[in-house]
């Protein structure tokens, strides 16, 4: 059976969501992102776009590019609750979806041509998502996940186009080596210094060749280059770690504050395991310095979800780590090797007293929010904390780094 894919994106999602919330930010260029310096452009406009902003890019070097932008610092919870809203549009109309972010998402309608025919139910799907949430939309029809994905960039602004099957090579042959996904800036670099700056010149390279410059990747590249990829489209992948850092506004050697933080996280990070029935057995932290050179340390110990056993590893790991002679730009926090279980109470260790205070204060915080109980040592972290459960089906939010 031949197959069907189609990839649609939400068009500058967060961007849209600020303008469905306030109709006088029509037509004007916005940035999304941290306010400051050293925050970072997480969505723009395409009023911005003709000055060379994109997302990932500096905020500063943004304004300075765009001095008339109007900058948003956007809030996690708003945004996913619009993307919540479209889940629920595409889970009620197609039988096998995958959710890849928080804007975006592959459908495998194969084999409903016998019903109806596919072009057409996307066409529809995509004027629901508009009429009932307000949102653009674009998306791209073909027989694979990445000539879709490409179809959608191309169709964009708020648009469709369908890749008929055998044409998948000529649609790609006349765009840029950029459009391949998987091609960032360093890769595309390479290819470039390669003199090669169009897809039909890759088509025509041996595969060795190609091998022979980028390994592994300039096999995956030339495939995708030839129209060709097998990836399935996957409801659900269950998350094998979950994490949370912070960069500093100014770099930073108060270790009382570094501690403070690091506690701040693993604590809500404890929280989220037991709230989502998972136990961790490897803690990870790192460290970036001021000149960009960053470390990290992780610990293999038995499973647990517990406060009191996680932050002295944590805080273990940072005194291994910590360097008193260089300011600190970043710290974080990681729990890996991720398994279903509920905390044991250690019966030689741990008291049922112990087992009660977490029951008692994960309740609290399932009512009242994440923050409504903490450590006093960790008070003056006033963004730690999460506004969804990361063991829900959904994909994490990217949003730019939160500033401490």
């Amino acid at each position: 059976m031949q197959k069907t894919i189609l990839h649609m994106d939400l068009d500058t999602f967060f961007v849209s969501v600020e303008r469905r919330l306030d109709s006088r930010l029509n037509h004007k260029p916005i940035l999304v992102g941290g306010l400051t310096d050293r925050g970072v452009v997480a969505a723009c406009s395409y009023e911005t776009r003709g000055y060379g902003i994109h997302s990932g890019m500096p905020m500063k070097m943004a304004r300075e590019l765009c001095p008339e932008a109007v900058v948003i610092k956007g809030n996690a919870g708003t945004y996913s609750k619009h993307s919540d809203e479209v889940t629920e549009i595409i889970k009620e109309q197609v039988p096998l979806f995958e959710k890849s972010s928080i804007d975006e998402f592959y459908a495998d309608l194969s084999g409903m041509d016998r019903f109806f025919g596919c072009y057409k139910y996307a066409m529809e799907l995509r004027q629901r998502i508009i009429r009932e949430t307000g949102l653009p939309i674009s998306f791209g029809m073909s027989v694979n996940k990445v000539v879709s994905k490409v179809a959608t960039n191309e169709a964009k602004p708020n648009n469709q186009l369908k890749v008929d099957f055998g044409y998948e090579k000529a649609f790609l042959a006349p765009l840029s080596i950029k459009k391949i996904p998987m091609v960032g800036d360093k890769t595309y670099q390479t290819l470039r210094n390669l003199g090669l700056r169009k897809i039909k010149t890759i088509q025509e390279m041996p595969i060795d060749l190609m091998q022979r410059v980028l390994g592994k990747n300039g096999i995956v590249i030339w495939k995708r280059s030839n129209g060709v990829d097998n990836t399935p489209v996957i409801p659900f992948c269950d998350r094998k770690s979950i994490s949370n850092e912070r960069t500093f506004e100014r770099d930073t050697i108060d270790v009382v504050k570094l501690k403070g933080i690091l506690i701040a996280m693993t604590e809500n990070l404890a929280f989220q395991l037991r709230r989502g029935q998972k136990l961790t057995a490897c803690v990870t932290v790192k460290i970036r310095y001021s000149d960009f050179n960053t470390y990290s340390k992780q610990m293999r110990i038995p499973y647990t979800s517990a406060d009191h056993i996680l932050i002295p590893k944590v805080l273990d790991l940072f005194r291994l780590l910590y360097n008193k002679r260089l300011l600190v730009r970043l710290i974080g926090v990681r729990f890996s090797h991720l398994v279903s279980g509920n905390y044991q109470i250690n019966l030689f260790e741990d008291t049922e007293e112990a087992l009660n205070l977490y029951m008692a204060m994960d309740r609290i915080r399932e009512r009242f929010g994440d923050k409504s109980v903490i450590r006093a040592s960790s008070m003056g972290a006033k963004t730690i904390g999460r506004m969804h459960n990361p063991f829900n089906g959904q994909p994490p939010i990217v949003l730019a780094h939160r500033k401490q």
